[in-house]
């Protein structure tokens, strides 16, 4: 009965995050799934998950990391619900290093390698992008290589999916090699940046802000 009322209390962020029928839905439900994920469409509809990202960050939640798909769900709540629901503050980023811990264990300890559907391997692994930690670039690399092995093993009508997400991580670890950090960051968490990194800024091609290319 426990282990069943910890799951209930995770799954209502895993079937918000990941409606069900993905698993046989076609190359455009995919694709508008990867736009309402990765563009900002969920932004509304997470205010009602927020005592579950301040319960996350009080580390209330850590039981919620026994299984493969509630470490996921923690990895969700610490890391993509923060920044849909404070898009544009410090709070967007607050959590990356609780989040980067639980993905590196769940790396380590299996449950990333259990998750069964690419989906889930892209966002289990997404605190290793996000966190400006030490080790950063390092950690870039094995996602970009995670990222590719995706984008081969994945059925041919979501490969061009993939492939976009393989060139997404790609283009994060190069501005990470490039500068140490990311600088879109800079005004919202008040650093100040260089002038190589206020020119990039100006420019205003930012990776996560890349569209996929038409159908």
């Amino acid at each position: 009965m426990e282990s069943q009322d910890r799951e209930e209390e995770w799954r209502a962020v895993y079937s918000f995050w990941f409606p069900p029928g993905l698993e046989d839905a076609d190359a455009e439900t995919h694709r508008r799934q990867f736009e309402w994920w990765f563009g900002g469409g969920s932004n509304a509809a997470l205010p009602p998950f927020a005592p579950v990202i301040h319960a996350a960050k009080a580390g209330h939640l850590e039981h919620w990391a026994a299984t493969p798909l509630g470490r996921l769900s923690l990895i969700l709540a610490l890391d993509q619900f923060p920044r849909g629901l404070h898009a544009g503050t410090p709070e967007a980023y607050a959590s990356d290093p609780h989040a980067l811990r639980i993905a590196e264990e769940g790396q380590r300890n299996g449950h990333h390698a259990a998750l069964a559907r690419p989906w889930e391997k892209v966002f289990s692994a997404m605190p290793l992008v996000h966190a400006e930690r030490p080790g950063h670039l390092e950690r870039l690399e094995r996602v970009v290589a995670l990222a590719e092995a995706l984008a081969r093993e994945v059925p041919d009508r979501l490969r061009p999916l993939y492939e976009f997400s393989a060139g997404q991580a790609r283009g994060h670890r190069d501005v990470i090699a490039r500068f140490g950090r990311f600088p879109h960051r800079n005004a919202v968490l008040g650093r100040t940046s260089t002038p190589e990194e206020a020119t990039y800024v100006e420019k205003g091609d930012f990776v996560h802000t890349r569209r996929m290319p038409a159908a």
